[in-house]
């Protein structure tokens, strides 16, 4: 039996039982229930299993539980509360500026790779407020979108940026 296993997931202390080896997105879909991160390709090469890790977007298929032990984790589902945490709200919104940016442009439609480009699109807008039309593309670029949605989501992440899109 595997020993517990602590990280910090969105914003919490967690413990999870799973083996050191064992792929984070297998830990947060079947030990955590959580339905943000995806099973793609189960290669690291569409980023629908994408999470933050300390700020930084990396592939849930891909990453051991292990890598992540202690660090910060977050997924789709915690992008609320590290926005409200960051911009200093009392209150948790229901979702983020990026979230409602994709939402009024109707950017997603199958969602297979929402997840994905809304932690990227997140990962660019903190890093680069006021990013241009080209880095937005450059920074999107490796997340496939089986609907072709790209124009979209790319009218949203600038929408946000427009807005203060920093912790998108």
């Amino acid at each position: 039996m595997a020993q517990q296993q602590a990280f910090i997931l969105n914003g919490v202390e967690t413990a999870v039982a799973s083996e050191a080896d064992t792929p984070l997105l297998y830990v947060l879909s079947d030990e955590l229930a959580l339905q943000g991160p995806r099973f793609g390709c189960g290669l690291a090469q569409c980023g629908s299993c994408s999470v933050l890790l300390d700020g930084v977007e990396v592939r849930a298929c891909v990453t051991p539980l292990s890598a992540v032990l202690g660090r910060d984790v977050r997924t789709l589902e915690g992008l609320p509360s590290l926005y409200a945490e960051t911009a200093g709200l009392d209150e948790v919104p229901e979702y983020t500026p990026l979230q409602t940016a994709i939402i009024e442009e109707q950017a997603i439609q199958c969602g297979y790779c929402y997840n994905g480009m809304i932690i990227k699109a997140t990962e660019l807008l903190n890093n680069n407020p006021s990013p241009t039309e080209a880095e937005v593309r450059a920074a999107l670029n490796g997340h496939l979108c089986r609907c072709g949605t790209y124009p979209g989501l790319i009218r949203a992440v600038l929408k946000a940026a427009g807005s203060g899109g920093e912790l998108a």
